[in-house]
């Protein structure tokens, strides 16, 4: 059985807790982290736990990238990777696993690359599918701590529910535009899990992603590192953890609040009468907001069909909702350019009659263009399933999109 947190310490000691003397640092060790073990609390003993820890980062991006990079040069004995996107030229000015010349190749092995390079004493454990709802809580079990590094809420909801199961510590960070947000959940020293603060899933589409609101690099450093430092903290033994607190960072303004976070006596995960005894794909994937969701395909339509639809003569008002800059790079034919947050004061540029097809990135803006319009009056407006991206992908692939 995979021992966790100040256990580790009975992986280097026996039984009478004296050091095992089989447990050793070789001379490039001590001098690679000689200055991390004359830390008072740290020293030999905390190096050997953390070289005895395992950790699983998911996600190698914005916050991927520094907290997999802080655990592999601290001596991590395995660091478990999982990811299963490409690198793409955006991703650059955050995500410092990667530079300009992996553009194309997968995350995970531009993150191996770089990781081996930092520190070959680290065991680099691959899981290039990413993490997958039949794999969980299993693949858990096999890690001391699980760094969420995901920037999205079904996999943060799915992420938090398994380690419960699995009874393992996580280290929380997410980022928006210029807050960040950093906790350290572990319901087995009963303290709070994620949905105790968060006890639902946002509607989709009810909260933009990085892709639509903003990112700074910086901010993604920050809270990337802090969760390293959280996960650091658990297998040597040092320092507190956030357990029951919550990190705001306001990056705009440089201050940092530390909010009291209590556990949810009824919990839907974590209480003792919580109702996820399982991790089902469906309750993440969306198919819980099935209502919604077919709600949604009949306000749709896809990029085949718009297609369709301008060929034959009969297109609709091609409305994007997307900012100035993200339409330079490339627009629908004929398309009128209103950004989200000017469409409230710009409606009556067009005629409530006229059929409407809104579109953004990738489609969750203009769904929100679409309700606007429709509670203003405005009867015939479909939304472009998937956005521009789909547009791209199935119709016109040498447009060019962020």
């Amino acid at each position: 059985m995979l021992l966790t947190g100040a256990a580790v310490v009975t992986c280097i000691r026996d039984p009478e807790g004296r050091m095992n003397e089989e447990a050793t640092l070789s001379a490039d060790e001590l001098t690679r982290y000689h200055r991390q073990m004359i830390l008072p609390g740290l020293g030999r003993e905390g190096q050997l736990r953390i070289r005895a820890a395992r950790v699983l980062v998911i996600g190698m991006g914005g916050l991927g990238s520094p907290a997999a990079m802080y655990l592999a040069a601290a001596g991590l004995g395995t660091l478990g990777l999982a990811d299963f996107d490409k690198v793409e030229l955006h991703n650059l000015h955050r995500q410092i696993l990667h530079d300009t010349p992996r553009c194309g190749m997968a995350k995970l092995d531009s993150a191996l690359r770089s990781l081996s390079a930092i520190n070959p004493h680290c065991r680099l454990v691959p899981h290039s599918q990413g993490i997958r709802a039949e794999d969980l809580p299993g693949l858990f079990a096999d890690y001391d701590v699980i760094v969420d590094c995901t920037d999205n809420f079904p996999t943060r909801y799915m992420v938090s529910d398994a380690c419960v199961l699995a009874r393992r510590p996580l280290a929380y960070g997410s980022i928006f535009q210029y807050e960040g947000q950093a906790s350290f959940f572990d319901p087995a020293q009963d303290a709070p899990c994620y949905r105790c603060l968060f006890p639902e899933m946002p509607e989709p589409g009810s909260v933009p992603n990085c892709a639509q609101a903003g990112v700074i690099g910086a901010l993604c450093g920050i809270i990337g590192s802090i969760q390293a430092m959280e996960a650091l903290k658990f297998v040597s033994g040092v320092g507190e953890n956030l357990l029951g607190r919550l990190l705001v960072v306001d990056a705009a303004t440089m201050a940092f609040r530390t909010l009291n976070i209590k556990r949810d006596l009824n919990c839907p995960s974590c209480s003792h009468n919580a109702r996820i005894r399982s991790i089902i794909a469906q309750e993440y994937d969306g198919a819980a907001h099935c209502q919604n969701l077919d709600m949604a395909r009949r306000d749709e339509i896809s990029a085949a069909d718009l297609q369709g639809l301008i060929e034959t003569g009969h297109s609709p008002l091609l409305l994007d909702v997307r900012d100035p800059d993200e339409c330079r790079l490339g627009m629908l034919p004929g398309a009128l350019n209103i950004p989200l947050y000017e469409l409230a004061g710009r409606l009556d540029e067009m005629e409530q009659s006229m059929p409407v097809v809104t579109y953004c990135h990738s489609g969750l803006r203009s769904m929100r263009a679409l309700k606007f319009m429709r509670e203003r009056g405005f009867k015939s407006v479909l939304n472009l399933r998937g956005g521009i991206l789909a547009w791209i992908r199935e119709v016109d692939p040498t447009m060019k999109a962020f």
